[in-house]
């Protein structure tokens, strides 16, 4: 989990996308806060225009134009609070609040030409919320804040009414506010960045098995007897169930030795994990050589295909000892339970399945080993 020493964002692209779905909800509840709280004090400041301008054209142009920067930033406030933004739509209300906000000051800072220096003020106020409290990538909210800076500098040299020497200070102090903005806002980035890299080992080593990596019993009792499979697959009318046993597994450990059963066990895991689709089936180490593998969506006659071909994939792999110089091969007995999820009127279906499995197993065993049982529950 390498992380972009420019940036603040993780190198690899999916792991930085796990990052910003986990922080999903936080990141909505800072937006919708720090735009709500924007909009009363942008609209709010409307008294210093009646009190720079008085009643008039001018001022009815900046009512105006603060009321666009209210119904924009506020409509995004409510969309942040009200509705699961994704990702994407997150950043583009931010960015889209910030680019009105900022283009509407603007207009602010050219119809009230002889406050400047207030402006210059303001604005460096405005940068550090687009910095550091508007949750944005920072290379959108960099642009944003140079642009603006830029533009505000040039409507000042042709506006206002200050020396050469009072616009390059002027200039100096706005440089340096993106400078610490930009750095502040990365390390904030950083930071957010490395609590997730030290939780996401925290939960791998709370929810794996740390000799062959699949999920441990505390994860199958946790997560997936909870129903939580079925955020794995939602549309599914069906599941399915494999509990696997590796066989004369204790003749491996008391002839070879356990540590070339523990080579075993993970040319297994791997050939289970190797079979499964990512982020949709799970394997479970169940037991000592047992195995649980969970499918959502998969009826009968897919578990048993699945099953088949761990079967005969296991039974045809050698396993290099930890000298070398022996080649093990070994067999697995499958139990296959299924349910139409429709028609299961039994909660929660996948304690059934289990249960049905792990019995099919057994028989599998007392039939010979080396072979599948199945069964579809009614």
């Amino acid at each position: 989990m390498e992380i972009n020493s420019l940036t603040g964002e993780f190198v690899c692209a999916p792991t930085e996308h796990a990052f910003l779905r986990h922080k999903q909800e936080q990141t909505r509840s800072l937006l919708g806060f720090t735009l709500t709280f924007c909009t009363v004090f942008y609209l709010g400041f409307f008294a210093t225009d009646l009190a720079a301008l008085g009643w008039g054209p001018d001022a009815m142009a900046l009512l105006a134009a603060r009321i666009l920067v209210g119904l924009t930033a506020g409509t995004c406030a409510w969309l942040a609070y009200r509705r699961p933004l994704s990702v994407r739509a997150t950043r583009l209300a931010a960015s889209l609040s910030e680019s009105v906000a900022l283009a509407c000051f603007m207009l602010i800072s050219v119809l009230r030409p002889a406050e400047f220096h207030w402006h210059a003020m303001s604005l460096a106020i405005m940068l550090v919320v687009v910095y550091l409290y508007i949750p944005n990538r920072l290379r959108y909210a960099s642009i944003i804040a140079v642009v603006t800076t830029v533009v505000f500098v040039f409507l000042a040299n042709r506006y206002g009414r200050f020396t050469p020497a009072d616009e390059f200070t002027m200039g100096m102090l706005l440089v340096l506010v993106n400078t610490f903005g930009f750095l502040a806002a990365r390390r904030f980035h950083h930071v957010s960045r490395e609590e997730f890299r030290s939780w996401s080992v925290l939960k791998h080593a709370a929810e794996r098995d740390h000799l062959t990596g699949c999920f441990n019993r505390r994860y199958l009792h946790d997560h997936l007897m909870g129903g939580q499979w079925i955020d794995r697959a939602p549309e599914a009318n069906c599941l399915s169930v494999v509990l696997c046993d590796i066989d004369h597994f204790k003749h491996i450990n008391d002839t070879h030795g356990h540590g070339d059963g523990d080579m075993v066990l993970r040319g297994f895991a791997r050939i289970l994990q190797a079979a499964i689709r990512d982020g949709v089936d799970s394997v479970v180490r169940y037991g000592g050589e047992e195995f649980l593998v969970v499918l959502p969506g998969t009826d009968l006659e897919g578990g048993m295909r699945l099953a088949e071909r761990l079967r005969v994939t296991f039974a045809a792999t050698e396993v290099v000892s930890n000298d070398g110089a022996t080649r093990l091969k070994a067999t697995a007995s499958f139990g296959v339970a299924s349910v139409d999820l429709a028609q299961f009127s039994f909660e929660p279906p996948l304690r059934r399945l289990i249960a049905a499995a792990d019995e099919l197993m057994y028989r599998a065993k007392r039939n010979g080993r080396d072979r599948i049982e199945s069964l579809q529950l009614a």
